[in-house]
């Protein structure tokens, strides 16, 4: 009779143990759940990360920025010269962020550079200025750059009315903000079409300059170098138009 009560017992005991764990595995499990919830999705693909990586680094800025240097230079020979210096600034910071990538391995852009460098209130300081002030006033160049460019066919001959590209570049900022809100996969593939785009027109600049200068290459072992003499004749050589050129230079290279 004592063994059997023991048994019992026993058996009682491991059944309430029993019923505690699953009911202290219940909270966990539930626990779990709300955590899984609460991380990101991988929802952006191979392709999809490569076009945002292609379309970061290949901005708008190549097409609006010609333009803009060889009008505030005034001449073609000083308009190549900021081009090239403007290349060399960019080689040398794109090899800085390279070694301080290599030295600081933390994720965040410029942020923990900041960070380890000068501390917390000029990091902080950057990260508040580029999300209230360099990036919107950044996206909205790019939205007035495509508005000009898509509404241009439709006034030949004339420059379109501000109204109707200030219009056209708010509807395009309206439409992007839906589109990221709403899903991460409709904008990447929204991204997607737009890099292929991107890429399209780049390899027809590309293949135009290229032909053209064969026939540069051509004329200038014909012997006619009309075109090449005094090639920085009205040159703007001021502190505000070096400046502006530069700065629409660098820009254009901004993809680093």
């Amino acid at each position: 009779m004592g063994e059997e009560s023991l048994r019992k017992r026993k058996g009682e005991d491991s059944g309430e143990e029993d019923g505690q764990s699953m009911q202290s595995d219940e909270p966990q499990k539930t626990n779990l759940q709300k955590q899984a919830k609460l991380f990101l999705s991988p929802s952006v693909g191979l392709i999809s990360g490569i076009c945002m990586i292609v379309g970061t680094i290949i901005g708008s800025g190549i097409f609006v920025s010609p333009k803009s240097v060889l009008a505030n230079t005034g001449a073609v020979g000083t308009c190549l010269t900021i081009w090239a210096a403007c290349g060399v600034l960019a080689t040398l910071g794109a090899l800085c962020f390279a070694e301080l990538g290599t030295m600081i391995t933390k994720s965040g852009g410029e942020y923990p550079y900041l960070m380890e460098a000068f501390g917390p209130i000029p990091a902080f300081l950057f990260s508040w200025t580029s999300l209230l002030v360099t990036k919107p006033s950044s996206f909205a160049i790019i939205c007035l750059s495509f508005a000009e460019y898509a509404s241009a066919p439709f006034y030949p001959g004339c420059d379109p009315p501000q109204v109707v590209i200030k219009c056209l570049a708010a509807a395009a900022i309206v439409i992007i903000t839906i589109v990221n809100s709403l899903s991460v996969k409709l904008a990447s593939y929204l991204q997607n079409l737009l890099t292929a785009t991107k890429m399209i027109i780049v390899i027809i600049i590309i293949v135009s300059g290229i032909v053209l200068l064969a026939q540069v290459i051509y004329i200038l072992f014909a012997g006619k170098t009309e075109n090449f003499e005094d090639s920085f004749k009205g040159s703007k050589i001021s502190i505000s138009s070096i400046s502006l050129a530069f700065y629409n230079g660098l820009w254009a290279y901004d993809g680093w």
